[in-house]
């Protein structure tokens, strides 16, 4: 009886100690177990701030066939001037500054010289040598057409005359290239000093006169570029110029405007190569022209040579966890509920975002294709940066980390 009692006894003890443990294993087991993730991360205004926090849609862009180039703003012939002296005198003034804008025919500079008067005297003497001529001329052939005159005195008169009528053209000529008025001239208003002047609307690169310091027609005095009609010229190697044709696409960027990207579309490509390089220049003409672009700003991008265009978005949106790729949308699920409670009211500066996977294609130039696992709501707000940051913020909501 006495060992039935004893065995009952350890019976009990043994099963309580095994209930004892599965408890312990049971609730250890719990305490182990990592959390549920919500995929959900909240930011308050102040948050949103520091991190520059900017959202954005997809974008579809060409990372499949795509030629890679470097070059630089240009201005065309036409559009850009070097200004010169037609007759070398002495600077007496500058009106201009580098950096001025001009209009055609301004006065850019004053130039006198001795040789300004001698030739406006030349003129007026022979314009008034050419009216006397020209009257002897009328005289003479007047008599040689009716038989009274004698025909070797006619054509005499008639050689001095067309002697003179050219060297009147010729002087008159040179007048206007000095930008001086012959008929003001002829009234007798002789100048001292001839105007420079802008061939061109545009503005002043380059001033190289000093006042006093005589200057030749040979040397350059000013340059001015109309930046109106800025265009990009890009050089291409010759392996890849076969891809390249006029009509296509280029999509770049200028150091002067980080993080913003221009287009432009190729409308002439060279027939011969670059004479310190095997590369081929091509030029575009900018599809828009977001203003302070000056000529001989390098410029780098790619020449979109088909038209595959995929999904895609900015390197900085899209962060990996293990092998999956994940990209943080706008969660505005509770936007549209009728909830006006204080807390709600309280809690209006927060904004949710929501984990979403995706899969990753090829990357160029600080851009992902992307492909979606299932498809997102029209115009849905994405991060397009910081994405980073905000799985780390999340980590820390699960873990309950400050």
């Amino acid at each position: 009886m006495k060992s039935k009692i004893f065995i009952l006894v350890c019976f009990t003890a043994l099963m309580a100690s095994c209930a004892g443990n599965k408890n312990e294993n049971s609730e250890s087991s719990s305490s182990d177990e990592p959390k549920a993730s919500t995929s959900i991360v909240e930011l308050n205004a102040q948050q949103r701030e520091a991190l520059n926090l900017q959202l954005g849609t997809i974008q579809m862009r060409n990372l499949t066939t795509l030629v890679k180039t470097n070059g630089k703003l240009e201005v065309p012939p036409s559009s850009s001037a070097e200004v010169t002296a037609v007759i070398g005198g002495n600077v007496k003034e500058i009106k201009v500054f580098q950096g001025d804008k001009v209009s055609r025919g301004q006065t850019l500079a004053l130039l006198e010289h001795p040789d300004y008067i001698t030739l406006q005297e030349d003129f007026a003497e022979t314009a008034n040598k050419l009216e006397f001529v020209t009257a002897e001329y009328n005289r003479q052939k007047e008599l040689f057409e009716n038989n009274v005159g004698a025909g070797k005195d006619f054509q005499q008169v008639k050689s001095e005359y067309n002697t003179v009528k050219a060297k009147y053209q010729g002087l008159k000529s040179r007048l206007r290239l000095l930008n001086l008025s012959p008929e003001s001239v002829l009234k007798g208003n002789i100048s001292s000093v001839v105007p420079v002047v802008s061939p061109i609307n545009g503005y002043v690169n380059e001033v190289n006169v000093k006042l006093g310091t005589y200057v030749d027609a040979t040397e350059k005095l000013f340059c001015i570029a109309d930046d109106r009609d800025i265009h990009a010229d890009f050089l291409v190697y010759e392996n890849d110029i076969f891809l390249v044709k006029n009509g296509q696409k280029v999509d770049f960027t200028v150091a002067n405007r980080p993080g913003e990207e221009l287009s432009a579309t190729i409308f002439a490509v060279g027939k011969e190569f670059e004479p310190n390089s095997r590369a081929i220049p091509v030029h575009a003409k900018l599809d828009r022209n977001p203003g302070n672009l000056i000529p001989g700003m390098y410029v780098s991008g790619h020449i979109n040579t088909d038209r595959n265009n995929v999904p895609t978005l900015p390197n900085e949106a899209i962060v990996k966890e293990g092998i999956k790729s994940f990209i943080f949308v706008l969660d505005d699920s509770d936007s549209n509920s009728e909830d006006t409670s204080k807390q709600s009211r309280s809690n209006a500066d927060i904004m949710k975002f929501k984990m979403v996977e995706i899969v990753v294609g090829k990357q160029d130039e600080g851009y992902t294709e992307i492909k979606l696992l299932s498809p997102l709501p029209e115009n849905t707000k994405i991060v397009i940066n910081a994405a980073y940051y905000l799985l780390a913020e999340m980590k820390k909501e699960e873990t309950g980390e400050e």
